[in-house]
C-alpha cells in the first residue's frame, strides 16, 4: 500500500467564493497576486486564511499523505498561493485547459477524468468544493476496486475547515501502513514541478 495523495483545490477551498458583498470571510486576509501570463499591472485580489498553512502542515508532517496541488491555478499554486500560507513548494497536477462553460460538462467535475487516469491505482484523498453525486459514486466504486479514495467537499463560500483535514488524517491513519519507501511520486515530478503521469 503506497502513501496516498492529498489532492488540494484552491478556489472554493483555500479561497472561498465571495458573498453578495463581494468579499471573503472575515477570517481571510486580502492579497494581490499576479498569475502567470497576466499583465503585472493587472493583479488579482484573493483572500486567504493564514491558519490554513499550519493546519495543512500538521497533516503533511505526519507523512501519511503526499500533498499535490489539483487546481486550475496549476503552477501558480506553488509559486503564489503556497508561499502566502507558509507552505513548502508542492508539486501540481498539470490539468488540461478545456473549453467549457460549466465545471460539470458531463454531470461530474471536469477534472475527474484527468485525475482518474493520472492516479492509476494510487490511493487518494481529494479536497474540492465542486463535486457532484457522480463524483462521490466514482470514489465509492474506485474504493471498491481497491484504491482507497476519499472526497472531502467544503462549502464553496466557507472553504477549508479544521474538521476537513481531521477527516483526511483519520482516513489515512486507517489505511494499511505502506513499506518505508517514501511517498509515491509520479514520473516527471520535481519538488517544484508539475506532476505528470500516474504513479
Amino acid at each position: 500500500m503506497r502513501v496516498p495523495y492529498l489532492l488540494l483545490d484552491i478556489d472554493g477551498v483555500l479561497i472561498p467564493f465571495p458573498e453578495d458583498t463581494g468579499t471573503g470571510p472575515a477570517s481571510h486576509v486580502h492579497h494581490e497576486v499576479v498569475p502567470s501570463h497576466r499583465d503585472p499591472d493587472d493583479p488579482v485580489t484573493i483572500w486567504l486564511n493564514a491558519a490554513h498553512g499550519p493546519l495543512l502542515m500538521d497533516v503533511i508532517r505526519t507523512g501519511l499523505v503526499t500533498p499535490i496541488w489539483c487546481t486550475s491555478w496549476r503552477q501558480d499554486a506553488a509559486t503564489l498561493i503556497g508561499p502566502l500560507l507558509g507552505l513548502p513548494t508542492l508539486s501540481y497536477v498539470d490539468l488540461p485547459r478545456p473549453q467549457i462553460t460549466t465545471s460539470h460538462p458531463n454531470g461530474y467535475l471536469w477534472k475527474r477524468d484527468h485525475i482518474d487516469a493520472w492516479l492509476g491505482d494510487a490511493p487518494a484523498a481529494w479536497i474540492d468544493d465542486d463535486f457532484t453525486g457522480l463524483d462521490h459514486e466514482w470514489a465509492a466504486e474506485r474504493t471498491a476496486r481497491g484504491p482507497a479514495t476519499l472526497l472531502v467537499q467544503p462549502a464553496s463560500h466557507v472553504g477549508l475547515r479544521a474538521e476537513h483535514l481531521a477527516e483526511v488524517r483519520a482516513w489515512a491513519e486507517r489505511l494499511p501502513v505502506p513499506p518505508t519507501l517514501g511517498p509515491a511520486t509520479p514520473s516527471g515530478v520535481s519538488a517544484a514541478g508539475s506532476a505528470r503521469g500516474g504513479p
